[in-house]
Order: C-alpha cells, then structure tokens, then sequence
C-alpha cells in the first residue's frame, strides 16, 4: 500500500508542479509566445525549429499548440505553417524527459525543493506580474523535482515485486512473440498517457520504473511508443465540438502520431539493437531520454517535407464548413488578443470585398439598362451579418493589447469595422444605388461610386489572403476588380481620388437637378430621388475608401 500511495503521489505532485511551472513560464513569456509563433514560422524548417523552442522554454506542448490555433484560425498563420509548429512542438515537449533523466531519478534533491516550493509560493503571492509568474515557475519546477524524488521511492519498492519478467519479452523470442510483446506494452503505455492525461508524467513513471530495474530496456522503449500515441487522445478529446481549425490540427497532430508510431515500431529491432550495444557505455535513462527526443526528430524528418501534401490530405479528410465570411472569428483566438484583432480584420476585409463585389455587379448592371439595385443580394445580407458578428466577437476578447503596436493595430481594425457597417447599413434602403437614364452627371456618379467599388474589393482581397477557397465569387467576378498589378498604393489613391470627385460631384449635382425642376420640367420627386440616389452612391464610396484605408495600414 505505501508503494502505491508513493507512485500516485509522485505522478500527483509531478502533475501539479508542471501545471504550476507552466503557468509560470508562459505569464513570464507575456506576448513573446503568441509574438515568436506568428513572427517565426515563415519555413516550415523554421516554424518547426521554433515550435520545439517556446515548446521547450514554457514546458507545454498545449499552450504552443492552443496558441497555434489561435494564429491559425485567425489567419495570421497558414495551416501548413502551424501545422509545423505542431510537429516541432512535439520535439520540445521531450525536453522534460532529459529533466527526469539528468535529475530526477539521479539525485534526491527534497532537501533544497521545499525551501524553494516556500520561495516560489512566497514570491507568487506577494509578487505582481512577471515577478509573480517567476515565483509560480520556481515553486512549479521544485514541486516537479519533489514529486520525481517521491515517485523515484515508490519505484524503488515496486521494483521489489515487479521484475521485467512479469512483463510481455521482447528479447530472446521468436519473432512472432517479440512483436506481440512490443504491441501489447506500446498498448499498455498509450493507457498509462490516456489515464494520467500527460505523456511526460508516464514517460516519467517509465524512466522511474527502469531506473529502479521494473522494467528493462526494451520494455521501456516500447512503452515509450505507447505513451507518444496516448498523448493523441487529449487532442481529440479537446476537438470534440471544438472549431474546424481545431479538429484539423487535432487529426493531424493524431496522424503524426500515428506514422511516427509506425516508423518506430519497424524500426524497432535496429533501434533496440543500437540501444543495447550504447547501454555498455552509456547509462541507460539517458538513452531513454535520447530514444524518445529521437523518436519524434524522427517523425518530423519523415513528414516535414510532405507538408503540403499532409495538409491536403488532412484538408480533404475534414474539409471546411460554414460560411466562408466568418471563418475567422475562431472562439479559440479569443484567448489571444492579436489573433482576435487579426480574426476581426480580415473578416471585414472579406465582408467589405463581398459587398464592394456585389455593388460593382449592380452598378455595372445599371449601365445596361437594369435598376441598379443590391439589397436584396444574398452575399450583401451575409456580408452585414459577419459585420456584426465581428463585433460581437471582438466585445468578447480576454484582454486589452499589451504593445502600442497591438493598440494601434486594435483602434485601425475597429475604424475599419465602423465604416464597412455603415456602408452596409446604406446598401441596406429601399432607394435605388444609381439613374443610369439620367443625366451626365448622375451617370458620372455612376462610373466613380462603381470604381471606388473595384478598388475597394482589391484591396479587401488582398487583406483577406484572396477569396476563401479560392472561390471569386464574394469579391466579384475577375472583370469587376482593377488590374491584379496595380500597387497597393495606386489602388488607395484612385479610390480616394473616386470618393473625393464624388463628394464634389454631389455639392454641384445637388444645385443642377434641384434648378431643373422649374427650368426643364423635372417633378420635385424625380429630383429629389436624383439627389438622393448620388448622396447614397458618394457615402458608399467614402465608407468603403476608409473602411479599406484602414484595413491596410494606411488610416489616420
């Protein structure tokens, strides 16, 4: 009984000392996690080289992975670029295995962790802000080292009723008999994670147990396949109900698993085997640590260059649903307060370029003879509809931006928000958008408000990362956009130059058609309604100037 309750208290205290650690180092790490991620991912080499880094430094490979799909989701990063976040997170999160190896089930060090779990603690409560998160990640990392010293005693009394012959052999059988072995302790090792919830509590139990000489070599390796897949099931436990973006990154993250999982076990009379010429040498806890760090370089080598190919392939298994204007407004981004701005941006950049789209359309249409008319278009309605979701979602952010930069970038997003709801509220009337019978000018207001309306779309789809999907359709057809080469500079000035030649279009408009009423015959109404009709089509190309300057950079 007392070696049990030593073994669970161990994987208890262990637990909670990576829980507390972790919160500690990511509050001490601020917005440089979500900062590195976004910045650093530009490869695929690189975003894997840098996911095993913070992965390695805030000791969780769920806190890299949640901000991944933040990013990801907010379309900050591409899905292939976090995907290899993913993959190098994998290789970080072994680094707690070297932790237990070099010191853990070497030295007992109880001694010097409870005066630091007092320091830590003290610190921590009396501390504010970072210097409260150190206190947390020094009392986390003395509970850890308290909990391994604990765990390193229930072993010592497990190994005296547990030898590795009451364990499936590996060596010295049949082939046959060696597979079923390897099989049902990688079985084995995938409960021991899925109970504990925690692949580096069970790699530590395993480490532990050979270190007491419970289990041998062998054993341990084929247990630390296992514990590898079993940290799969977290992941697909937490995409239940969970966002697209979560559950394509949880499947491909159980698909990484899996292959890395498959690899190892063919490869696993070789490894063994190299294994065990190194153990002469090399103590054997080390070679653990080494095998399962190994293990995973393994897996990211082998899919790393595939990463197109994976994504597909993972895009096809779980292909997106919904409407394709919100994607972006991701609940798990709201955890993140440059993922959220990004989510809200580039969703009214797409709502701004359908609507921008769909006037174009109307307006080209009025040229032909047609009511230029759009507030019956199905993409419009959508359109408004993410506008306030935007909103709405935007409202519901865990926090204020912690860099001028993320202020400046907020405060620009929502300018931009602003106008395009306000564009939408005037595409919303009854009126018509244009007179394309009538004179001159109304037709020049025409052909300016229907130009703005281009530029307007271009510049969306350029924040936007291009139509979802690669579907035309919310931002118009090819012929309704300017030329694709025309600079992000150029389109700014002509839609500005539109929105301004509107606005003194307007002042003149307003005296000629209001004077023809006594001079040409023209009744008070269909003046009136002239009037009206330009005012509507200058307001639509002003909000959509500022809506889309804002979008880009460029607002003041």
């Amino acid at each position: 009984m007392s070696t049990a309750i030593s073994v669970l208290g161990g994987v208890g205290l262990f637990l909670l000392g990576m829980s507390v650690m972790t919160a500690g180092l990511k509050g001490l790490a601020g917005s440089g996690l979500r900062m590195v991620l976004s910045k650093a991912a530009a490869t695929s080499l690189s975003g894997a080289f840098w996911g095993a880094v913070v992965t390695l430094i805030v000791q969780s490979s769920s806190a890299t992975t949640m901000t991944t799909i933040g990013l990801v989701s907010a379309g900050v990063l591409t899905f292939p670029q976090g995907l290899a976040l993913v993959f190098g997170a994998n290789v970080g999160t072994t680094g707690t295995g070297w932790l237990v190896a070099l010191i853990g089930v070497r030295v007992s060090l109880t001694a010097a962790a409870l005066p630091m779990i007092f320091v830590g603690a003290l610190v921590k409560l009396l501390g504010r802000g970072r210097v409260s998160a150190a206190g947390a990640a020094l009392a986390g990392f003395a509970l850890v080292l308290f909990g391994l010293t604990t765990l390193q005693q229930g072993m010592g009394g497990l190994a005296e009723r547990l030898h590795p012959a009451d364990l499936p052999a590996i060596l010295g059988t049949t082939w046959w008999s060696g597979l079923y072995g390897v099989l049902a302790l990688v079985v084995a090792g995938l409960v021991m994670t899925a109970v504990m919830q925690s692949s580096t509590a069970a790699i530590a139990v395993t480490l532990s147990a050979y270190h007491a000489g419970a289990v041998g070599l062998d054993q341990a390796c084929a247990l630390i396949i296992g514990q590898n897949i079993g940290t799969a099931t977290s992941s697909a436990m937490a995409a239940i109900g969970a966002s697209s973006t979560a559950k394509r990154l949880a499947l491909a993250y159980i698909l990484f698993k899996l292959i890395a999982a498959v690899i190892a076990v063919v490869l696993f009379p070789v490894t063994l085997a190299l294994l065990v010429r190194a153990s002469d040498t090399i103590d054997g806890v080390t070679l653990l640590a080494a095998y399962h760090t190994a293990y995973n370089v393994v897996g990211v080598m082998v899919l790393l260059p595939m990463i197109d190919g994976f994504t597909r392939l993972v895009e096809r298994l779980l292909p997106e649903r919904g409407s394709p204007l919100t994607r972006c407004l991701d609940p798990v981004a709201l955890a993140t307060p440059i993922a959220t701005e990004e989510a809200v941006r580039r969703t009214v950049a797409r709502a701004l370029g359908t609507m921008c789209g769909s006037l174009a359309r109307a307006l080209a249409a009025g040229h032909q003879g047609a009511p230029a008319r759009a507030r019956n278009d199905v993409s419009v309605a959508a359109a408004a509809d993410a506008l306030r979701q935007a909103q709405e979602f935007m409202s519901a952010v865990s926090g204020p931006p912690e860099s001028e930069d993320e202020q400046e970038r907020l405060t620009r997003t929502l300018h931009a928000l602003d106008h395009a709801s306000r564009l939408a509220d005037t595409v919303g009337g009854e009126a018509e958008l244009g007179t394309p019978d009538g004179e001159p000018e109304d037709i020049r207001a025409t052909e300016l408000c229907a130009q703005a309306m281009r530029g307007a779309a271009t510049l969306a789809a350029e924040v936007a990362g291009g139509p979802p999907d690669g579907a035309k359709e919310p931002f118009g057809p090819e012929q309704d956009l300017p030329a694709t080469e025309a600079s992000t500079t150029q389109t700014l000035a002509l839609l500005e130059a539109c929105a301004k030649a509107l606005a003194e279009l307007r002042t003149s408009h307003r005296s000629t058609t209001l004077g023809s009423v006594a001079s040409k015959g023209l009744s008070a109404d269909e003046a009136i309604a002239r009037v009206e009709a330009v005012r509507r089509l200058e307001a639509l190309a002003y909000h959509a100037w500022r809506s889309a300057t804002h979008l880009v950079g460029r607002g003041a």
